[in-house]
């Protein structure tokens, strides 16, 4: 077996941000329950949590993607016959 960069470091990483971006969340369906989200309080403290949470999240899908475990686009190859063809 091949050994990975970071060995069993990595998956905990990605296992933490995963937990540090759902908590954000859990405070933002806590100004809904409470009702202050219409506040100016709760308007900016939901506008940070969401920041919070789009950083971690953001880092989970650099992770994965890093990995191969996401695609990237889907990005259609041109073969080179067709564009030949289409150049004459």
């Amino acid at each position: 077996m091949a050994e990975v960069p970071g060995g069993d470091f990595l998956p905990v990483i990605l296992l933490i941000s995963l937990i540090l971006g759902l908590i954000p969340l859990v405070g933002i369906a806590w100004f809904v329950i409470t009702r202050t989200l219409t506040s100016v309080d709760g308007l900016f403290g939901s506008l940070i949590l969401l920041s919070l949470s789009a950083i971690f999240f953001l880092d989970v899908f650099w992770q994965l993607r890093d990995r191969g475990l996401l695609r990237s686009g889907s990005k259609v190859k041109e073969s080179p016959k067709s564009a030949a063809s289409e150049e004459s």
